[in-house]
């Protein structure tokens, strides 16, 4: 065999450049080594802990290629044991069950006895080498073998005949060895959270096997765990005992309220009632100061509390009232939280009364609104007579869904607003929170919420006490009264806001229910005016209060002066230029009572005028009439300096649309009567803005103007089969067109112009089409040649023609 010829060298400037890249690449990595070196010298003198924590973040350090490891030496190592102990679990099992039957009594009791003896037993010796994992291996097959001790001695007859009473008994057994077991070794971490989990049973399997009082196991096993996790410092026991604690206590409580919401007689709610009590002292025990879940543990116990009160006075109360009993034992719970507390434990508590008293809240509020828009929604008609009871006018508001409740209704939105007014008496006066982390202070709240509960309880008394209609309209204009006499008096920063805004929602109900007689409706609007009116002049709570009730006063104003128009069978016209009294008024008091904003009093009587012109829209000399008496409210306005501009300008609109409504009642169709009362007065304007600020453009002087009339007048004249309105209009087209070529305005000369040249174009088109139609055929054809002809010929000149006019009108202003 022939051996292969060997290569030839390279040459020496190819092996040169390859020698020098080999020495970088070792020199690179020399460096690196002595890099790693320096630093593992620097982490000899650490401990070991310390050492082997930041051998993982080491700089510089990547582990040989093909040597990575994705799971680490203890966790193989955990993995396998829990796979081993598992397996022998699995074949322990599988011993009991299926291959027990092969040995004697005497061989079973020696097997499980000696293997469990060494599963238990193995973990001492473990532990003390320091095979922790393998000790904790070891002891959870031991566990699993005392279960299985169990169940065999079950099989050989052991404990008699009833399963759960011998269940419970070894639950209750192995959680006592197994709680022994992990407190000979403390440092296995699983006997203890077997221990826990074995304890959740035997009470409730003892309960199950007598048939009775399980609510007190579970109330009892409750407790347990909630000892074990206010007590034990084992985190893993700790968070397993508060789950249990959570499960179990739901689970009572859950049976405490059923059998509570079941009784039907004082003496039959007091037994749940003892049970819910109880569960409110286990939840108060584990809301010890420190544990983070105190506020939650509170709660609870204060809504277990609010249940076990509410039962037994439920029954006492009639029927229909069990939203008031509880809203009741929850207002005596707010009450009763001392100030002094906690305050993780007093806020748990008050949280869970105010969250029952503001689910109390929820049925009373239809209940509310059908006892204020109820008789309204029910009257036969305007001054059609009056019912016989308020209370039975109710009935197809809504208010059928929860009957008997309409009596309750005023108690419960009294007892709730009563513990709010508690709760901030006891609590002190309302300040300022003391930091970032103690949050908005709720007293304020509490105290608004406070008033408007009571003015609501005051008015759903008519739907729930008999009432006649008479003592119905006055007791509901006395309480409207009161209340808009609070808002007004400014001795209550916080509660009068609230007030007013009651005051203004009942002074609307009570308005509604004397719809029924004349008598009532001028009576109470006459008083609700002058009151509001009374108000506006001497409040001391400030601008925004006065402006309120100006506004209102306003506003019922022109329902009174409606309600008059009605009472003189005025037409709807009528009644609208009757209520344009209003607007004047409104104007009156912005221009002479600088204390009220002008803004609020304009805009009630932007508001009033546009009802007003709604009103008289069926008559158009009337609608012309308003819209006039408006626009001249808007010029005594503009007569301000600070009102000027935009007064102005809404005074000058409604003129226009006067004049167009009354043109429009005349059957004028003439488009020119109709643009021009636009145009000349925007042109005059433009000329005087002109003369003030010469820089501005005259597309913004005269340009809307002049298109307000030209361009209407245009499309006109383009259907005008005659020759009069075509003349006039190019007339005044070429004199626009003049008069902006002499002053060098751009807009009248372009606008002016453009005109001028449609309406030549439209008179001169049917010259045009009866010249085109003389000629010859072959004519039109050469002329269009021709004028190509001249225009390629004379471009250039043309072009420069066309770009020197364009800088011409640009140069215009």
């Amino acid at each position: 065999m022939t051996p292969s010829p060997t290569p030839p060298p390279p040459p020496p400037a190819d092996e040169l450049v390859y020698v020098d890249r080999e020495l970088a690449r070792l020199e690179a990595h020399r460096l690196e080594l002595l890099r790693r070196r320096a630093w593992l010298m620097s982490r000899l003198a650490e401990p070991a802990e310390p050492r082997a924590r930041a051998a993982a973040t080491a700089p510089g350090w990547q582990p040989p290629p093909g040597r990575t490891a994705d799971v680490s030496g203890p966790g193989v190592r955990d993995v396998l044991l829990a796979l081993g102990g598992v397996l022998l679990a699995i074949a322990a099992v599988a011993f009991t069950v299926v291959g027990w039957g092969a040995l004697g009594i005497a061989g079973r009791g020696a097997v499980l006895a000696a293997v469990t003896t060494g599963a238990l037993a193995a973990p001492v010796v473990l532990s003390r080498r320091g095979l922790t994992s393998t000790a904790e291996a070891v002891a959870g097959v031991g566990l699993v073998l005392t279960v299985l001790d169990v169940y065999a001695l079950r099989r050989i007859g052991f404990g008699g005949g009833d399963t759960l009473a011998y269940t419970a008994v070894a639950a209750a057994v192995l959680a006592a060895a197994w709680a022994a077991y992990g407190r000979l070794l403390p440092g296995l971490a699983l006997p203890l959270p077997a221990a826990v989990t074995a304890a959740q049973l035997p009470l409730v399997l003892w309960a199950h096997a007598a048939g009775t009082g399980l609510e007190a196991a579970l109330t009892v096993t409750a407790a347990f765990d909630a000892a074990i996790a206010v007590r034990v410092s084992h985190p893993v026991v700790r968070r397993l005992a508060v789950s249990f604690a959570t499960v179990t206590g739901a689970w009572s409580a859950a049976l405490g309220l059923t059998a509570s919401a079941q009784a039907d007689s004082p003496a039959a709610a007091l037994g749940p009632a003892a049970h819910l009590t109880a569960l409110a002292a286990v939840a108060l025990y584990a809301a010890r100061p420190g544990n983070r879940a105190a506020a939650p543990c509170a709660a609870a116990a204060g809504l277990a509390l609010t249940a076990a009160a509410g039962g037994p006075v439920r029954e006492l109360l009639p029927d229909g009232w069990a939203v008031t009993a509880y809203t009741l034992t929850a207002a005596v719970l707010l009450a009763a939280v001392p100030a002094r507390l906690p305050r993780d434990l007093a806020r748990g508590l008050r949280g869970a009364a105010a969250g029952v008293l503001g689910t109390a809240l929820l049925p009373t509020l239809p209940l509310t609104a059908a006892a204020l828009a109820g008789p309204v929604t029910t009257l036969p008609g305007l001054w059609r007579g009056a019912p016989e009871s308020v209370a039975a006018g109710i009935g197809g508001t809504g208010a059928e869904l929860l009957p008997e409740s309409f009596s309750a209704a005023p108690v419960t939105l009294l007892l709730v607003a009563g513990a709010l007014a508690g709760y901030v008496r006891l609590t002190g006066a309302p300040a300022e929170p003391a930091g970032d982390k103690a949050g908005p202070d709720p007293r304020p709240m509490a105290r608004r919420a406070a008033a408007g509960l009571l003015w609501a309880a005051l008015a759903t008394v008519p739907a729930a006490v008999p009432m006649t209609y008479t003592a119905a309209v006055g007791y509901g204009l006395l309480l409207t009264l009161g209340a808009l006499a609070l808002g007004a008096s400014g001795r209550a920063p916080l509660t009068g806001p609230v007030a007013l805004g009651c005051g203004l929602l009942g002074a609307v109900a009570v308005g509604g229910l004397a719809a029924a007689t004349r008598p009532a409706t001028f009576t109470v609007l006459g008083t609700l005016v002058a009151a509001l009116v009374a108000g506006a002049v001497r409040t001391r709570a400030g601008t925004a209060v006065r402006t309120v009730l100006a506004v209102a006063a306003a506003l019922f104003g022109g329902w009174l002066l409606l309600a008059g128009a009605r009472a003189a069978e005025l037409s709807a016209p009528w009644s609208g230029l009757l209520l344009m009294a209003v607007p004047a008024v409104l104007c009156a008091v912005a221009a002479r009572r600088p204390e009220v904003p002008a803004a609020a009093m304009e805009a009630t009587a932007a508001l009033v005028t546009a009802v007003a012109v709604l009103l008289a829209a069926g008559d158009l000399p009337m609608t012309s009439a308003v819209l006039g008496l408006a626009g001249v409210l808007a010029a005594a306005s503009a007569l301000r300096p600070e009102r000027r501009r935009t007064a102005g300008a809404t005074a000058a609109a409604l003129f226009v649309l006067a004049t167009w409504v009354r043109l429009a009642a005349w059957e004028v169709t003439v488009p020119e009567a109709y643009t021009l009362p636009v145009s000349v007065p925007a042109v005059a304007v433009g000329f005087l803005l002109r003369r003030r600020a010469p820089e501005t453009s005259s597309w913004t002087a005269y340009g809307a103007g002049l298109a307000a009339t030209l361009l209407p007048s245009l499309a006109t004249a383009w259907g005008d089969p005659g020759w009069t309105r075509p003349l006039l209009l190019g007339l005044a087209a070429l004199a626009i067109t003049l008069a902006g070529a002499r002053g060098r305005l751009q807009a009248p000369l372009v606008l002016g112009a453009a005109v001028l040249a449609l309406i030549a174009l439209h008179e001169l088109a049917p010259y045009v089409v009866q010249a085109v139609g003389a000629l010859p055929r072959w004519l039109p054809p050469a002329l269009a040649g021709l004028l190509l002809l001249v225009t390629g010929a004379t471009y250039e000149q043309r072009l420069r023609d066309a770009r020197r006019l364009r800088d011409t009108v640009h140069r215009m202003s």
